[in-house]
């Protein structure tokens, strides 16, 4: 029997989330369950022998947290595959690698033991933040994160609530907002222009479910570097409606594939994943990929 080690976000889903009955469930399809909470300031520092495989309950956050003491480990110590079970906001990652199912079919599909292997972005000295498994990046949606700090929770206490008001400010926030200008170098060769979006991505979608990759492979080793220029806010516009509207358009940005980028963006604001990060203007960031770091147990195809 294997045994698993259940990382489980307590805040995130509903009552059928709860920490019990997601022990009961992994049980029920027989493997043994070590719980911890992400909240657990002492999260994995110590995995025990018998683990074979970790299991991430969240949301992108929660998978986030789990990857950044996995990357902590040192390269001898054992590779462990991560299990997602998605009960967050947008669910992002898991959205990326398929996992689209119920909890049920996700769980009963482990024991097929299918992999699929995640690339994780690393940025150079840069303090707050380290690296990246969903997307960094600059202009509109580092605002957009800033403005969502600002709405009171009570109103955004469903996942539909969340990302409905979460495309609104968005879609406000793109009426208004200046292009700043940003200087970048994807393997070489020189992109500098001024945007409302640079998003360097390494998943199909960010925040409220937009997908501005659709044709990202997380484990291709390449990086899929989003422009967006001010000439193309009334389309970026319509695209918002669209997913306001549960369209999936599509908006025709530049997309550039690139293992090493390098970025000076002439404003203050940035986002890594899902936090926003406080920058000095100008400031240049060395981005490269790691290829194939993560292993994650996936539905088979």
């Amino acid at each position: 029997m294997k045994t698993a080690k259940l990382v489980h976000n307590p805040d995130a889903g509903d009552e059928s989330h709860s920490k019990k009955k997601l022990i009961r469930l992994i049980e029920s399809a027989g493997y043994d369950c070590i719980y911890q909470s992400s909240k657990n300031k002492s999260l994995l520092r110590r995995i025990e022998k018998e683990v074979d495989f970790l299991i991430v309950a969240g949301g992108d956050g929660t998978v986030r947290t789990v990857v950044k003491k996995l990357l902590e480990r040192s390269l001898l110590d054992k590779r462990y595959p991560i299990a997602v079970l998605p009960m967050g906001t947008a669910n992002n990652i898991s959205a990326s690698l398929g996992l689209d199912a119920d909890q049920k079919t996700i769980i009963s599909s482990w024991t097929r033991c299918n992999l699929r292997q995640l690339d994780v972005g690393k940025i150079e000295d840069f303090a707050p933040a380290n690296f990246f498994v969903e997307g960094m990046g600059f202009g509109v949606f580092p605002r957009l994160i800033k403005d969502m700090k600002e709405v009171d929770p009570s109103s955004i206490d469903t996942p539909k609530k969340s990302l409905g008001v979460a495309r609104e400010k968005l879609h406000d926030i793109v009426q208004t907002y200046e292009a700043k200008f940003c200087h970048i170098e994807a393997d070489g060769r020189d992109y500098s222009g001024n945007y409302l979006m640079v998003e360097l991505m390494n998943i199909a979608s960010i925040g409220p479910n937009l997908v501005l990759a659709p044709m990202a492979d997380p484990g291709d080793g390449f990086f899929e570097l989003i422009l967006i220029a001010d000439s193309q806010k009334d389309e970026f516009i319509s695209y918002i409606e669209d997913k306001q509207k549960g369209k999936e358009g599509m908006i025709d940005a530049q997309v550039i594939k690139a293992k090493n980028v390098t970025f000076k963006w002439e404003g203050k604001l940035a986002h890594i994943d899902d936090n926003l990060i406080f920058m000095e203007k100008g400031q240049k960031l060395k981005i490269e990929m790691l290829q194939g770091v993560l292993d994650f147990l996936v539905l088979p195809s």
